[in-house]
């Protein structure tokens, strides 16, 4: 009798033991679980947050991309109209120009002084000529954010202004439409389209227009037709 009791105690503690184990390993594996399930939630937040970030990231890239825009659009298209003049005749076609188009008005200036006189400013516009001289410029100017420019001049013996040259000489052109207006008083345009064309090769060069002096102030008409003809307006 006594035997059989002690069997069944030494039993009951064997299934207590056993009990005790399954228990525990369940409880692990629990516990294990939710470990997993926190981790991808906050993997997932992780996640989301970078989501978040990158799209940030994207709206200020397509904003910045479209103030670059914006600003490009503001910058494309601009005009300028920079002439030489000593009688005021090209001055005049100039701001004819000015008025027919959106343009930007910039008058080119020498440093040094021409003569007033006609006759002396002859003698002085030929030796210039004689020389192949190049005038400095006291006029300095920006041309980076222009697409076209619109260069006006008198005739001087038969060419272009040497402070034209100079001009030309000081600023490059390349990719620019570029067209010429000349006052003269009876030569006419004289090549200067192409002798533009010889200084810079790497322009868009367009037909010229000649006005005649004694006509500048009239011209409206030619000028409006001719910055039609040429696409500018």
């Amino acid at each position: 009798m006594n035997k059989k009791i002690l069997t069944l105690v030494i039993f009951i503690a064997l299934i207590a033991i056993i009990g005790g184990i399954i228990f525990a390993v369940t409880s692990s594996n629990n516990k294990t679980g939710i470990g997993v399930e926190e981790k991808g939630e906050n993997e997932t937040i992780i996640s989301n947050k970078t989501n978040d970030e990158n799209q940030s990231s994207q709206v200020n890239n397509n904003e910045n991309e479209n103030n670059n825009a914006n600003t490009n659009t503001e910058s494309e298209g601009k005009t300028l109209i920079v002439y030489f003049t000593q009688s005021g005749n090209t001055e005049k076609v100039a701001k004819i120009i000015e008025q027919e188009i959106d343009a930007d008005l910039i008058k080119l200036e020498t440093v040094k002084t021409y003569k007033s006189d006609y006759n002396d400013l002859l003698d002085e516009a030929q030796e210039e000529k004689s020389s192949n001289a190049r005038p400095e410029l006291k006029t300095k100017l920006n041309i980076d954010n222009y697409d076209t420019i619109i260069i006006g001049m008198p005739i001087w013996w038969g060419d272009m202004p040497m402070p034209i040259y100079t001009f030309l000489d000081n600023y490059d052109l390349s990719g620019k439409k570029v067209a010429a207006f000349v006052t003269h008083g009876g030569s006419g345009l004289c090549n200067v389209p192409n002798k533009i064309k010889s200084e810079e090769p790497n322009a868009i060069i367009t037909e010229g227009l000649a006005i005649s002096g004694s006509s500048a102030g009239n011209s409206q008409s030619k000028v409006k037709d001719w910055l039609s003809n040429i696409g500018i307006d």
